[in-house]
């Protein structure tokens, strides 16, 4: 094929899924001149799984993405139909919002805006080669001929990387939602030498609603006064949709059995390793044989279409099996199939050969996020695409990395954990993955992150002065109630009789009684006449810093020691071999992630404390030297 010129860019940016709007977004508001591509332009920002955003310790990514300056936020807020908050039931550590969106509106909000986002251009083409020059990408070529000379390009291929999907013995080569997958490029990416494994993920059938009785079925309604993904958003959104909670049944279950031998997991047909969080129900029924019945969640794709997506029911068996599934299920007795489930395997790269800039180690200015870095999720994909958009444009401008600790952020835990530890399965963030849930909630990812997003040039001065202003609001309070009593009454006295906790004689500030578990901020303002009218945002941002005050406080010094840690940094040109004390795991692990520092080599597996010591002491004597 005649190859020609055609232009040159900053950044190239492989992928319009979440991680390559967000990736494109921040290279292009960073001022790099950016070219995305995608296989077709009428699927950016597609859901090809749930169309859902958020979800528990998800939800938390979401925010922390807002509060550095990213899109999916608002987006999400611009097409979702329903919100919950999920676990509220525990404690506001782990307390995530999900909401199910309109999934033609959320692609139509983000096609939207990288159309009208300057220094970007959206272009439908498949890439399929990069070209690299003594040791540093210069340039992608399109399938047409075009070659674009570049300085940085960002892998964001999702699921189409080499990808087949698999409908019991239909296999075929093919991404999601049967769009072509992308063939050529894999073949160009091993023949750079990119060590890429097999992955494999899958999605359930959608059904008509029309076929659906959901008389049958427990509703599922969204939350009474909803809380926004976005800081910015002003007005509270509106749930426009319910969901619908059914169950498998043993007849679902005697099918399943009885069709394992067709079941191309089973069959020795997928060959990836799939997500352990998000199993598909065929393996359900084998690993849980003694459980009668799982969870099924109808849940509609948008609002001006029938398909319902039936979460909780992945599957790769034949589409009669799927049929002879559904119809044991009650309320899908007669539900007829949209779209059939199926499996889809996938090529992505062992995350451990990606600095925690995202950069590949071996190829300079060749960035990886989202699926090709070995996670799953819109929202894992999305908080990738962002750091990686980030960081190239900030390499290309000669500036200082950006990396967030795993103190700082929920992306700090996924990206080190990715590129530290690696992943043999789709890694999806749970809230269970960071040890510091505390002060790492999704309610003060603002207070957290918005400096530092002011600081790459991604949150504007007025946005950060409204953080600044909301949480000097909360000190005021918080003062206010250590200073302000209330006196004994009949009717205080009866309120916290009420809810089971002592009365008072004497009196109390206000501040001792928001501190015991049975009161909240609201129960407190009949008998408190200075109390303002705060947003619900930072009535609940108060309580939270009085009542886990003493916790807050211990998990802010075990952030002080592990801070201690991650500053030790480690030479770049440090030799392994030669450290003394460091068994032979410990060396071949080293040399093979190149941690930064002493807290990331500890945090490798097959690094013991005793080889961190060894070469804490190593590190020392050189510094000495």
């Amino acid at each position: 094929m005649r190859e020609f010129s055609a232009g040159s860019y900053d950044v190239a940016v492989i992928g319009a899924g979440h991680a390559g709007i967000e990736a494109s977004l921040a290279c292009a508001r960073l001022g790099m001149k950016t070219v995305c591509f995608t296989i077709n332009l009428d699927a950016v920002g597609n859901m090809p799984c749930n169309p859902a955003i958020g979800g528990t310790g998800k939800g938390h990514l979401v925010r922390e993405l807002d509060a550095l300056g990213g899109e999916m936020a608002k987006a999400a807020d611009k097409a979702c139909i329903q919100y919950r908050m999920l676990n509220r039931g525990k404690g506001p550590a782990v307390w995530s919002l999900r909401a199910q969106a309109d999934r033609r509106r959320y692609q139509s909000v983000m096609k939207h805006t990288l159309e009208t986002q300057e220094n970007l251009l959206l272009r439908q083409a498949e890439i399929v080669d990069l070209r690299v020059t003594d040791g540093h990408v210069s340039a992608v070529v399109t399938e047409t001929g075009g070659v674009y000379a570049v300085r940085a390009v960002i892998l964001c291929s999702g699921t189409f990387l080499d990808g087949r999907t698999i409908v019991g013995e239909c296999v075929r080569e093919s991404g999601p939602d049967g769009m072509h997958a992308s063939l050529t490029l894999a073949k160009a990416l091993r023949k750079l030498g990119l060590p890429l494994r097999r992955f494999k993920t899958g999605t359930p059938p959608r059904v008509n609603a029309r076929s659906v009785d959901f008389s049958q079925m427990e509703v599922q309604t969204g939350d009474e006064a909803p809380l926004p993904f976005s800081f910015s958003t002003e007005h509270p959104p509106e749930n426009q949709a319910v969901c619908y909670l059914t169950y498998t049944t043993e007849e679902t279950h005697r099918v399943i059995r009885e069709n394992l031998d067709r079941s191309p997991i089973y069959s020795g047909v997928i060959e990836g390793v799939g997500p352990r969080y998000c199993p598909s129900i065929e393996t359900k029924i084998v690993r849980f044989p003694d459980k009668p019945r799982h969870q099924l969640f109808i849940e509609p794709m948008g609002l001006d279409t029938e398909e319902l997506y039936i979460q909780g029911f992945s599957s790769s068996m034949p589409e009669e099996v799927q049929l002879e599934m559904l119809h044991s299920v009650k309320g899908l007795e007669h539900a007829e199939i949209m779209r059939p489930a199926y499996a889809i395997e996938y090529d992505c790269i062992d995350p451990t050969a990606l600095y925690p800039t995202l950069e590949y180690k071996h190829i300079e200015g060749l960035y990886g996020a989202g699926q090709f870095n070995g996670s799953s999720g819109y929202e894992e994909a999305a908080v990738q695409g962002f750091v990686a958009g980030v960081n190239a444009a900030r390499k290309l401008k000669g500036e200082t990395p950006f990396i967030l600790g795993r103190e700082q952020a929920y992306i700090g835990t996924l990206i080190d954990d990715l590129v530290t530890k690696g992943t043999n399965e789709p890694y999806r963030m749970m809230t269970s993955r960071s040890e510091y849930r505390l002060i790492l909630r999704q309610d003060n990812a603002d207070e957290r992150l918005a400096p530092i997003g002011h600081e790459l040039g991604l949150v504007s001065d007025e946005t950060l002065q409204k953080v600044n202003d909301k949480y000097d609001a909360v000190r005021r309070e918080i003062k206010r109630l250590e200073h302000t009593g209330v006196g004994a009454s009949d009717a205080l006295n009866a309120l916290l009789s009420a809810r089971g906790t002592a009365e008072v004689r004497d009196g109390s500030p206000l501040i001792a009684l928001l501190r015991r578990p049975q009161l909240t901020y609201d129960d407190l303002r009949d008998f408190d006449a200075g109390c303002r009218a705060f947003p619900p945002a930072l009535a609940e941002s108060v309580e939270i810093a009085v009542k886990y005050e003493g916790y807050i406080r211990r998990q802010m010094a075990e952030v002080a020691e592990f801070a201690r840690l991650e500053r030790r940094a480690i030479p770049e040109d440090i030799d392994y071999a030669k450290i003394d004390g460091l068994r032979l795991e410990a060396r071949e692990k080293l040399a093979a992630i190149r941690p930064q520092n002493l807290g990331q080599a500890g945090r490798i597996s097959g690094v013991s404390p005793a080889d961190v010591a060894a070469l804490m002491l190593y590190i020392t004597s050189k510094t000495r030297d």
